[in-house]
């Protein structure tokens, strides 16, 4: 084993990272001659994205320390800090860009989020408290509402004035919007509609600013005029009078200590006839008469509802984000200290090894760094997906209905994601992982809910599962027969082709024994995309065809018959998803200039589709789309591919670019090394003056 913790002697921009800078090893090293070097300051521009103004600035207002969380707070204590930081955030109009101009935004909703996603490196607290206050509170009133309630309540919003709370969510009912009890009936005599929470699961629940801060909501209920339900609504309702307390008709509770994010007072909230104006309805979707009349533009309940709340699909967007940064962050902790600390004198007598020099430890790392990239350059592409479709330039049904999936998709993959490689980071740090100033265990914490909130990631999978099949359905819709015969003799061909063994027998002969041409197929662009591409095509049609009858079912049976393959349409839909991060991944590859940085970007994209190939070798195998041979050289190049990344690790956890007062963790600040360095150079002087000690020798067995 050779010691590659020493950087590349290429020249680079450090990026104002606080890290000692170290010298260059003899062997095995990026910038040895042959090997390539990575410009990491041009990488670095590259992971910010279309954004990156807006991320630098948004990360030099995260480096200020007053808006830091303090490790051991309270939760009162963590409460009124955030607090606080709200208000630095709304005077320095920070969380203004979303806003329309004349009132002091910039209606940028692309720079928003960006901008957002940054507040995760200052505090998860502050970030999910910032996006109540000013991405769903404020969100639903600009979305939802019209002009007249865009000049009443949002000033106050952006300003902070108006703290306020976004009651969606029930204890009864989490994803399933629809289903919530909360009611919002019209009496036409009083022109006001009466607010009421008919039994206790329909309390509004788990609501951030509801336990204390929030004076006015955004409540979401169903809306009941002249006896017919027209589906769930949002009306604006205070709640508090300027001391604080509840108005009459509104009751609530606070949540209480929770498993993380404890700097938000989340709460409950419940109605009792509650009164407001007729015209506290967000209207710009469905309005009601004077005389209780009820009209839309959109005449379609459906797609009414499904409009309304894709209006708000901007959380998903910013938890997306928000949760690769969190992974980059954990791994830029994770891996600076792993090529600093040393354990174990493997290969030599006298000096340890760096623990990251081990094959486990990059295994464990390596392709999690992988993962990371994949998430960071798919979610740049799903954010201008966002901006497009939010400033009008793509705002066709069709263009939300993509969005829509694409936050299905990607947001359930990076919060598990970001869940596991701080778990993952937290253990290959050790014990000292696990000291809460080393900022894992608090990241871990607060993210654990990033799963399940704006939307359960299984739920939210299902959503992408059912948008696949039935675009697969609507390839078939107008064909003729001639066009269905072919598709089933093309089916029927294909399925003889693979399940026959052609394939792999195909790829045997091909490979002849080698496993270096097994390597060179798996290694191409494209014959990693039709592995990938041909796992969810085939998955999807092989469930469409299981569940055809269900069409000529009675609701009950073909209710079982889809839930029957549930399990398989999530994992086809995660399988999806990961397509798509694949796919970004590869284009920001074709896009880099430097060939250097494209090289290894290459094998870090390799890394990445391979890993998911590695991961369902079983399915590969299954369904005849991989030899024996070439399944055993996937693992094979993988930790090929590993060997060759690691003199590169700490250049592409570098590029991410934060500083310390970003990271704030003691172990990736240097120290760790000064430790090291001063344990060799006392163990040396010792050896060198002749002072050591002998080591004991057993004694000879005769």
């Amino acid at each position: 084993m050779v010691d590659t913790a020493q950087r590349s002697t290429a020249p680079k921009k450090t990026l104002g990272s606080t890290k000692p800078a170290v010298d260059t090893g003899p062997v095995m090293v990026a910038g040895h001659p042959g090997s390539p070097t990575v410009n990491v300051a041009a990488l670095n521009r590259q992971l910010l994205g279309t954004w990156a103004d807006v991320r630098v600035r948004a990360r030099e207002l995260t480096a200020r320390p007053e808006l830091h969380r303090i490790e051991g707070q309270s939760m009162e204590e963590h409460r009124v800090r955030v607090l606080a930081q709200l208000k630095i955030l709304a005077d320095n109009g920070h969380v203004h860009r979303a806003f329309p101009v004349d009132l002091g935004g910039s209606d940028d909703n692309g720079g928003n989020i960006a901008g957002f996603e940054e507040l995760v490196t200052a505090d998860p607290s502050l970030q999910i408290k910032a996006g109540v206050q000013w991405g769903l509170f404020g969100g639903a009133v600009l979305h939802l509402g019209t002009k007249r309630h865009h000049d009443a309540y949002l000033p106050g919003i952006m300003s902070l004035e108006v703290p306020g709370v976004f009651a969606m969510t029930e204890t009864g009912h989490g994803s399933d919007v629809a289903s919530i009890g909360t009611t919002a009936t019209y009496d036409p005599d009083a022109q006001e509609f009466v607010i009421n929470t008919p039994f206790r699961a329909a309390w509004k629940d788990y609501l951030g600013n509801a336990a204390k801060d929030g004076v006015a909501a955004v409540l979401f209920a169903q809306l009941i005029s002249q006896g017919v339900n027209h589906g769930v609504h949002a009306f604006w309702v205070q709640l508090r009078d300027e001391n604080g307390d509840f108005l009459p008709g509104i009751g609530g509770e606070d949540d209480g200590l929770k498993g993380g994010l404890n700097g938000i007072d989340n709460g409950r909230l419940h109605f009792d006839q509650l009164r407001i104006p007729r015209t506290n309805l967000l209207n710009r979707y469905g309005d009601v008469a004077e005389d209780g009349s009820y009209s839309s533009a959109i005449s379609s309940p459906g797609r009414r509802f499904f409009t309304m709340l894709g209006t708000l699909v901007q959380g998903r967007v910013s938890l997306d984000g928000a949760a690769a940064q969190a992974s980059a962050m954990a791994l830029t902790i994770a891996i600076t200290y792993g090529s600093e600390r040393r354990q174990f004198t493997a290969g030599n007598d006298t000096d340890e090894e760096v623990i990251l020099d081990y094959q486990r430890h990059q295994r464990r790392l390596l392709p999690r760094l992988a993962t990371t990239y994949a998430q960071t350059f798919a979610h740049d592409q799903f954010l201008v997906k966002f901006d497009q479709v939010f400033s009008g330039k793509a705002d066709t049904d069709d263009d939300r209905q993509d969005l829509e999936t694409l936050a299905a998709a990607l947001k359930p993959l990076s919060t598990w994601h970001a869940l596991d490689t701080l778990q993952e980071a937290r253990e290959a740090c050790g014990g000292a992982g696990f000291l809460a100033e080393n900022r894992l265990v608090g990241l871990r914490a607060d993210l654990d809910v990033y799963a399940t909130f704006e939307g359960d990631n299984n739920v939210l999978l299902q959503l992408v599962a059912k948008r696949l099949l039935t675009d697969y359905s609507r390839k078939f819709a107008h064909a003729g027969t001639g066009a269905l015969a072919r598709y089933v003799v093309a089916q029927a061909a294909d399925r003889a082709y693979h399940g026959s063994g052609l394939r792999t027998l195909a790829q045997t002969v091909a490979d002849f024994g080698s496993t270096a041409r097994s390597v060179g197929a798996l290694r191409e662009t494209n014959v990693q995309r039709e592995l990938l591409t041909d796992r969810v095509e085939t998955m999807i049609g092989e469930i469409a065809a299981e569940l055809r009858p269900a069409g000529k079912l009675p609701a009950k049976a073909a209710a079982a018959l889809f839930n029957a393959h549930q399990d398989a349409l999530i994992e086809a839909a995660r399988s999806h998803g990961e397509l798509l991060q694949w796919e970004a991944f590869t284009q920001a590859v074709e896009s880099t200039q430097d060939e250097g940085t494209k090289q290894v970007l290459t094998w870090l994209r390799d890394l990445f589709g391979l890993g998911l190939v590695e991961k369902n070798l079983a399915w590969y195998l299954i369904n005849g789309r991989l030899s024996a041979q070439r399944a055993q050289s996937v693992t094979a190049y993988i930790d090929r591919i590993i060997a060759r990344l690691r003199p590169h690790a700490l250049d592409l956890v570098d590029a991410f670019g934060y500083r310390q007062e970003h990271l704030r963790s003691n172990i990736a600040s240097g120290a760790e090394k000064e430790r090291q360095d001063e344990a060799r150079a006392y163990y040396r002087e010792q050896r060198a003056s002749g002072q050591a000690p002998a080591a004991e020798k057993a004694p000879k067995k005769k």
